[in-house]
């Protein structure tokens, strides 16, 4: 039997209608739980990646060490001393040690023995030097000795080969004859490894005999042993010419590293990062080949009675502060000290400094790291730099008082003329950023940083040995208070930072009285006519919009025809003799207000829809006009949901860049923004600007960029929900 229509269903039918829709509603259940995983994976991925980004090691090269700077600093102070000699040649500063009774120098222990009957050797903290000390490592002045070439040398020229394998298989037989230690047998067996390695074949019974010329300098330490092992080299058969220098270690590693004058450099210390760097950069990967030790003799005349042992720290007194004997020991002679060092490119003077001086780049004081900035950078930067704030509250540095005077006399003078002046961590700070300028050569994940730190030791050490490995947190407090740079070891987000601050600031305090008001109007004032239905429609198509036409909209509008408001020269904020630009922080805030005002308006709506009908007959019934009811009772009961509304708006444009690209964002500004009219980039114009740079390590800070991005929308979005609450328990309680 047919049932009736409209009539309800009963039965069979009714149980199959009821299955039915269980069944569709278990379906969208699922569709629902599905979608809501995937998007909780996909978010989690995100999150994932961009932490994973955000973290981890890194390889960090200097253009310059800091501990060249501070050895270099040490060494110029010392050699500029009162009664200081310095010379490349050690006999005549023993010859000129010995003639003095109140002189002191250093140098090989070699020298020391060929001088023993006229120098006296000094005990350092307590220790004699001698092979026994050295062997054992207790005496301090202990320093390993090298001899340098490299691959290409060895591949070119079959004589190097030919000699090196000779003089690491004799070194043994003339050492002890110099005066030196021999090195460990452990230690010359993997020099003689790494030799056999680098050279591709095994080791040449005899010398070879050709007429071509092997070039040798470097180290006046080492150069005794050299010119030793050479002459033996020639009487055992070899018929070419061997010319061995004694330059010093310094200027040795870089004839063979930088001019390439010299087959093999002697020297009495390990190159340094900056002359491993520039032998790679030529095409010569040094090989270091150790081939013994020496002692470093701090010695005086025999005619000296009263020193017989120094510590460390009176030896550093010495070569620094002490003018006189009785300066160190008040037992001593008030005589004035005559100090005899090696010269500037001597490794001895290298060593003995980093020895006693031991201090590092942080360690110096504001004078130091001033002097150290005054020998490295141009004269403009530090003229700039010193207006920015001064180095000092008495004395400038790279301006006169004239040109200073004059800067500061203008109506808006640089911030040094007002400023403290630069503490030593301020100008350590700049040295590193200006001399030591350090860059980050590769980049690695956290979660590779945690589980194959093995693997990027290795990698590290092949491709960048001369970098040094550390772990990085891409988000520091420099990251968040630096402007942008070109380097992403130095940018950081303020500029953005604050551009998006200002931005959303005037999306705000446009978007939101404009979307609440249009919404009332439409909700509690507008009747049921074609223009207001026409109205609504557009609002709810506006909604959908991509966000880059708002952008042309924007483009059009506020940066070309309003742009004497929007660029501030109707209110007198261009600065004379500059053009007026339309593409300002004022012109994007609009912009973005465009782009969600019909989100608001139509959030508002439902929000103020919610109200109940009794709420407003209730406020007209004791005699309110619409408007003191719609503002006493109908605003408050929808201000909670106004007020999501307009969270999940302002959301959306602190994360939009495609509106702002069209309006004109800086992708490069190192000013901070600091009006309506200025102008100004964002933390999302500034993460795509970074992604799509080339270096690996713009994508590490736009990571970092993110996190600061998703903390500054969840810190402001946490803002407004506590406002909100607030709100509603008020209305509540009242």
């Amino acid at each position: 039997m047919a049932r009736a229509q409209n009539s309800f269903p009963e039965g069979n039918e009714l149980t199959a209608q009821i299955h039915s829709r269980h069944r569709r509603g278990n379906i969208w259940r699922v569709l629902f739980q599905i979608a809501t995983v995937v998007g909780i994976v996909a978010l989690a991925l995100l999150l994932y990646n961009i932490v994973n980004s955000s973290f981890g090691y890194t390889a960090v090269q200097n253009a310059i060490e800091p501990a060249a700077l501070t050895l270099a600093y040490d060494e110029d102070q010392l050699l500029r001393l009162a009664n200081t000699v310095s010379s490349e040649d050690d006999n005549q500063l023993a010859a000129e040690i010995m003639a003095d009774p109140y002189a002191i120098g250093f140098f090989g222990y070699a020298y020391y023995q060929e001088n023993e009957a006229t120098l006296r050797a000094l005990a350092v903290d307590g220790v004699q030097p001698g092979a026994a000390a050295v062997e054992d490592g207790s005496y301090p002045l202990a320093r390993p000795l090298y001899i340098y070439t490299a691959e290409s040398v060895l591949a070119e020229k079959p004589e190097v080969a030919a000699f090196v394998d000779f003089y690491l298989s004799h070194v043994d037989e003339s050492i002890d004859e110099i005066g030196y230690f021999a090195a460990a047998p452990a230690t010359l067996a993997a020099a003689e490894n790494a030799f056999l390695a680098a050279a591709g074949q095994t080791a040449l019974a005899g010398p070879v005999a050709e007429s071509g010329s092997i070039a040798i300098a470097g180290s006046s330490t080492v150069y005794p042993l050299t010119q030793a092992l050479a002459d033996g080299f020639v009487a055992a058969g070899y018929g070419g010419q061997i010319e061995v220098a004694s330059i010093g270690s310094t200027a040795g590693l870089n004839q063979l590293c930088v001019d390439e004058d010299v087959d093999i450099a002697n020297a009495s210390r390990p190159i340094n990062e900056a002359e491993f760097e520039a032998c790679r950069r030529n095409g010569r990967d040094p090989l270091e080949l150790r081939i013994g030790t020496d002692a470093l003799a701090v010695v005086v005349s025999q005619e000296n009675s009263f020193v017989n042992e120094l510590t460390q720290a009176q030896l550093l007194a010495i070569f620094t502060t002490a003018q006189t004997w009785a300066d160190v020991d008040p037992n001593w002679p008030a005589e004035p000290i005559k100090r005899y060092v090696p010269g500037i490119n001597s490794g001895t003077l290298d060593f003995f400094t980093e020895t006693i001086f031991d201090r590092s780049l942080e360690d110096l004081n504001e004078v130091a790291l001033t002097r150290i900035l005054l020998a490295n950078i141009s004269a403009g930067l530090g003229r700039n730099l010193e207006r920015e704030q001064r180095f000092f509250a008495g004395q400038l540095i790279w301006n006169s008082e004239e040109e200073y005077a004059a800067v500061c006399a203008v109506e808006e003078p640089p911030a040094g003329c007002s400023a403290p002046v630069r503490d030593q961590e301020n100008i350590y700070n700049l040295v590193v950023a200006e001399v030591v300028e350090p860059e980050v050569v590769q980049a690695w994940s956290l979660v590779d940083s945690l589980f194959r730190r093995g693997a990027i030791q290795e990698a590290m050490a092949l491709d960048y040995p001369n970098a040094h490995l550390e772990f990085r947190s891409w988000i520091t407090a420099r990251f968040i208070t630096s402007p942008q740079s070109s380097q992403p070891e130095e940018a950081g987000v303020r500029t953005a930072l604050f551009g998006t601050l200002w931005v959303v600031m005037i999306t705000i305090l446009f978007s939101f009285p404009v979307g609440v008001g249009a919404a009332i109007y439409l909700e509690e004032y507008a009747t049921d006519n074609w223009m207001n239905r026409l109205l609504q429609t557009n609002i709810s198509n506006l909604a959908g919009v991509p966000s880059i036409i708002y952008g042309m909209l924007g483009l059009t509008i506020f940066v070309r025809v309003m742009e004497p408001i929007t660029s501030g020269a109707l209110f007198g904020a261009v600065q004379e003799g500059t053009t007026a630009n339309g593409r300002t922080v004022l012109a994007a805030g609009l912009t973005l207000g465009l782009l969600i005002l019909p989100v608001i308006i139509i959030n508002a709506q439902e929000a103020i829809r919610a109200v109940p009908n009794s709420m407003r007959q209730a406020g007209m019934a004791l005699g309110a006009t619409q408007w003191q009811t719609i503002w006493a009772h109908v605003l408050p009961s929808a201000l909670s949901g106004i007020l999501t509304g307009t969270i999940l708006s302002i959301s959306r444009a602190i994360g939009e860049t495609a509106p702002l690209v069209v309006v004109g964002a800086s992708t490069f500004i190192l000013v901070d923004p600091n009006s309506p009219f200025a102008k100004f980039t964002t933390l999302p114009i500034q993460i795509y600007q970074w992604t799509s740079r080339p270096q690996a390590e713009f994508r590490n800070i736009a990571a970092a960029a993110i996190l600061v991005l998703l903390v500054l929308l969840l810190s402001l979005n946490a803002s407004a929900i506590i406002l909100r609450n607030r709100a509603a328990q008020r209305r509540v309680g009242g």
